[in-house]
């Protein structure tokens, strides 16, 4: 890609706010490409992912897609695992205090992080770094000097401190070192970009951009993302919503989740989370607008290609054959796992037994709203026992050929 070509792609999925800014940043980008080709170096990219939960979703990928595009184009990449930031936690999205985490809780949650992001990122040409190696060592003297470039107001015009204000809620002192925190990672990594939704559009653009200056730094250039919706196509992707898609399931689930997603906002997964270039997606859109393409092909495209980012086209494929044989035609998938068993079970240690089931709790709950089938029959007695081979049906795509 020429320069102009490689601004198309890596502003795709942007959000600014403001028009202005976002040919700005732009403008900065070709610029700065510009200046590295002549050097004879590459971009210097990073994200930071603050590691307060073990596992990821479909939304959290969302920056890390976008670190691919950079590695696709030669430019060097730095995941940030933020296990100093951590224990205050980003008050950016939030409008009630974040619980702060212990060094051990971060630490478990960190361990899981890069093995998730692998799945999207190059391994070899991935750079991994934890902030604690620089922000461990700033001085109270060096914290006051990054402090001195912001304003107390500057932090009550963000919209989730002004809301926590107006209601008469604390806000603590401890909250405002994040944005401080987040500049001076930019400024140790001399990054030429950083990457954050637009939740972050303040940590980045005010921040980090304030504080690298200040240093006698080249200020960096944010890329600032669309925050991706959840399955209800309405609010935040969410596991505590639950309308979350898992990054650690299967092929089969992954693609029967995103298939679920509204028509309306295939074009933000498009933008946000696939491998496609802005070409590609205008000619999807074009075509369902004309009619050329129907919606549900165009979503079983999104599906596929999200799918085989994860788990490799040819899952892909499969998963796609297991959603139109079980919901389009009806009928069982093809390819299903088998368990063997030597005695009769309950319905409750089956499913417990095939960990389709957390506990014996939530197996009834499974039985109670009619989720649990067996050989296309809907278990409805908790007491009933399975004494011959069959297949189990838990929700739509999970299933399980018994034998004896």
């Amino acid at each position: 890609m020429n320069i102009k070509e490689q601004v198309e792609y890596l502003m795709q999925g942007t959000e600014y706010g403001d028009q202005n800014l976002k040919q700005n940043m732009a403008d900065e980008l070709a610029a700065r490409l510009l200046t590295c080709q002549k050097e004879g170096r590459p971009l210097r990219v990073y994200c930071g992912f603050d590691p307060r939960k073990a596992d990821l979703h479909l939304g959290h990928t969302v920056p890390m897609r976008k670190l691919r595009q950079f590695q696709e184009l030669g430019h060097d990449v730095t995941f940030v695992i933020g296990n100093y930031t951590s224990l205050i936690g980003d008050p950016s999205d939030k409008d009630i205090l974040r619980p702060q985490l212990t060094h051990e809780e971060v630490e478990a949650n960190s361990r899981t992080y890069a093995e998730q992001a692998f799945r999207i990122l190059d391994e070899k040409k991935t750079s991994i770094r934890y902030n604690a190696e620089w922000l461990s060592e700033l001085s109270f003297e060096e914290l006051i000097k990054l402090a001195s470039n912001f304003t107390i107001q500057q932090f009550l015009t963000r919209d989730n401190f002004k809301l926590r204000w107006d209601k008469g809620d604390a806000i603590y002192l401890h909250e405002t070192f994040y944005s401080i925190m987040q500049g001076y990672d930019a400024f140790m990594l001399k990054a030429d970009v950083q990457i954050g939704g637009t939740d972050q559009l303040f940590n980045i653009m005010t921040a980090a951009r304030k504080i690298m200056t200040n240093l006698g730094a080249l200020p960096n250039i944010a890329i600032i993302l669309g925050i991706l919706p959840g399955t209800d196509g309405v609010v935040k992707m969410s596991k505590s919503l639950g309308n979350h898609i898992p990054i650690n399931t299967d092929a089969s689930d992954m693609y029967g989740k995103v298939m679920s997603i509204p028509d309306m906002v295939m074009g933000k997964f498009f933008r946000l989370v696939t491998r496609l270039t802005p070409p590609e997606i205008e000619k999807v859109e074009a075509g369902v607008k004309s009619g050329e393409m129907h919606p549900r092909d165009a979503k079983m495209l999104l599906a596929r290609e999200i799918v085989g980012s994860f788990y490799g086209d040819e899952n892909a494929i499969t998963a796609e054959k297991n959603f139109v044989d079980t919901f389009q035609k009806g009928s069982i998938p093809e390819d299903i796992e088998t368990l063997q068993l030597s005695e009769m079970l309950s319905i409750i240690d089956l499913l417990l037994t095939a960990e389709l089931a957390k506990s014996k709790s939530d197996a009834r709950r499974l039985i109670e709203q009619k989720g649990v089938k067996f050989d296309g029959m809907v278990v409805e007695d908790p007491t009933f026992r399975v004494s011959a081979a069959g297949v189990l049906q838990v929700g739509k795509r999970h299933f399980l050929k018994i034998v004896k």
